[in-house]
């Protein structure tokens, strides 16, 4: 079975959108979503440098934006998606490329939504100093109370060995200076504040007020949540679950879980793809991996595709 993941905020770099661009339509696509959004996505993705893309009000449309242009290569239609794609699923604001990609909402409405939450999350991490830093290693019944005994809150549990502790910069800081027992490495991130944790709620309004646009369909291909790894067929309760997850953790790890149970054999992830094949070669052994870097990854993702052609299942 193939599942098709989608990439999350700190996945990207400077000009990586540049190959892509010479692919027949995908310009005209990005100017289009940079009109509908007010954010020129083809500068962003090309010519801007670390720290502007740093920001999250750009780095979460880039990415949404990178995501449906590159699986939209492999599947054109809703029908392909369906009947090649066993799972879906996106860490973080790659849920929205996945709720698009699944038909739970168009691409032009993930566009409009990410624009939103990226502006509502920047300006609640404006708020307080906050930010994020990744544990590697550690046994996660260990490092879980050690953060809680912090303040800090396990934004994101990865799997494979992997927590990302969200807080404060002065809870961050105390974190690198007493990391929990069998952690190797405290690795503070770059992003712009302590997503996934409480610090997030006035973006859950926001992003709630903006999904009142927007037409929602339940999805054709099983979609795989980021609150606890659960499918989900409803697409109401499925944008419901896009809003909240501002403020809540990020469960990769439930999800590698529900994709190990469905029997996945191959993992596709979009560009910019490279942080959730890594994850799933650790965590789910002998799973077929494949990140779309750039374009001349397209050939080799089309050829494990053929492989699983009409053995898609629908959402349930």
């Amino acid at each position: 079975m193939l599942v098709l993941v989608a990439p999350g905020q700190g996945a990207q770099t400077p000009g990586f959108l540049t190959p892509w661009l010479d692919l027949p339509g995908v310009e005209d696509r990005l100017r289009a979503w940079s009109d509908a959004i007010d954010l020129d996505l083809v500068h962003y993705g090309t010519k801007a440098d670390e720290e502007e893309i740093r920001d999250t009000a750009v780095a979460q449309p880039l990415l949404v934006a990178s995501a449906l242009v590159s699986a939209r290569q492999l599947f054109a239609t809703a029908d392909d998606v369906a009947a090649q794609v066993g799972a879906a699923a996106g860490h973080s604001v790659g849920e929205l490329a996945a709720a698009a990609l699944t038909g739970a909402i168009c691409d032009e409405a993930a566009m409009m939504l990410v624009r939103r939450r990226g502006q509502a999350m920047a300006e609640a991490a404006a708020v307080t100093e906050t930010g994020m830093a990744a544990l590697l290693g550690g046994d996660e019944a260990v490092v879980i109370p050690h953060l809680e005994q912090l303040g800090l809150t396990p934004a994101n549990v990865n799997g494979a060995g992997q927590i990302v502790a969200a807080g404060t910069t002065e809870q961050i800081a105390a974190l690198v200076e007493n990391k929990p027992e069998g952690t190797r490495r405290v690795v503070p991130l770059k992003v712009a504040g302590a997503f996934h944790t409480h610090h997030m709620a006035p973006a859950v309004s926001a992003l709630e007020s903006a999904t009142t646009q927007v037409s929602v369909a339940d999805p054709h291909t099983r979609y795989v949540s980021n609150k606890d790894g659960r499918l989900v067929s409803d697409g109401r309760e499925l944008v419901q679950r896009l809003v909240g997850q501002v403020a809540n953790p990020v469960r990769w790890d439930q999800c590698m879980e529900t994709f190990k149970e469905l029997g996945v054999t191959t993992l596709i992830e979009a560009a910019p793809g490279g942080t959730l094949t890594g994850l799933a070669k650790r965590a789910l052994p002998g799973v077929r991996t494949l990140a779309l870097k750039t374009p001349d990854d397209l050939d080799a993702a089309r050829t494990l595709i053929a492989g699983h052609a009409d053995n898609a299942a629908p959402a349930e």
